[in-house]
């Protein structure tokens, strides 16, 4: 089995215990085969009865803890997780499983292809994501900056999966050929745009922070249905669509 950087990753015939260190891939374990999962990050928040032991966050995880709790695949994301904590796991004898999605359709194949290794099946919420995704968008278009931090302000730049999403809403991205992915931005010197995507995560952009610092309409949407990949893309669609009208 290849992961989604051409890894090799060992895998038992029959996975029985997993550690995932990556809250949307997380959910997508969790919402068909809660039982095989041993061990999740503290920022792992659905489903929202999950019981299991945790490993702190995706940027400094108790990589002693998920030893002792011996899983026969770790499961992360190039992105979320450092390498060196993933490299120390290998090191320990730990089969890592690393997606690396930066589109839609790569996170539809990503998932199809972790969720096939570790549970043998291709759920049908991932099915169901496919079918709601696969209608191109054909309305008007909108240029957007969608700020991810403030203090300092920064923005989804070039090749993200948030940014893929949007612009399959119909939505682009005035930031998509920044040089970086999470450009640092001054809001006086950017191109022209029609509106900002403010999502709640990573930073907790709420009404009453972050619109007041911008003259064009602002809309708080959901960063969980933004940022994540998994059986949150089944209803993304019609949220954000609704939250950006």
């Amino acid at each position: 089995m290849r992961d989604d950087l051409g890894s090799v990753v060992g895998l038992p015939s029959r996975v029985r215990r997993v550690v995932s260190i990556v809250p949307s891939l997380t959910e997508a374990i969790a919402t068909s085969h809660a039982h095989l999962l041993v061990g999740a990050t503290d920022w792992c928040t659905h489903p929202a009865d999950l019981d299991v032991t945790r490993v702190r966050g995706t940027k400094n995880p108790d990589l002693e803890l998920i030893r002792e709790l011996a899983p026969d695949v770790v499961i992360a994301n190039e992105e979320e997780n450092r390498g060196a904590d993933l490299a120390a796991l290998r090191s320990s004898g730990l089969a890592v499983w690393v997606t690396a999605p930066t589109t839609v359709e790569q996170s539809l194949n990503s998932l199809e292809r972790m969720l096939g290794a570790v549970t043998g099946e291709v759920p049908q919420w991932l099915e169901r994501a496919r079918a709601v995704w696969s209608t191109p968008y054909a309305g008007p278009r909108r240029r957007a900056l969608i700020p991810i931090w403030r203090r300092p302000w920064m923005a989804l730049g070039r090749d993200t999966f948030a940014g893929d999403l949007l612009q399959r809403l119909g939505v682009d991205n005035v930031l998509a050929q920044s040089p970086e992915r999470y450009p640092k931005v001054d809001l006086a010197a950017l191109p022209e745009y029609d509106l900002v995507v403010l999502p709640d995560e990573p930073y907790a952009f709420s009404p009453d922070d972050g619109p007041e610092a911008f003259e064009r309409p602002a809309f708080n949407v959901s960063g969980r249905h933004l940022t994540w990949y998994g059986p949150s893309l089944v209803e993304a669609r019609a949220m954000l669509t609704e939250q950006l009208t």
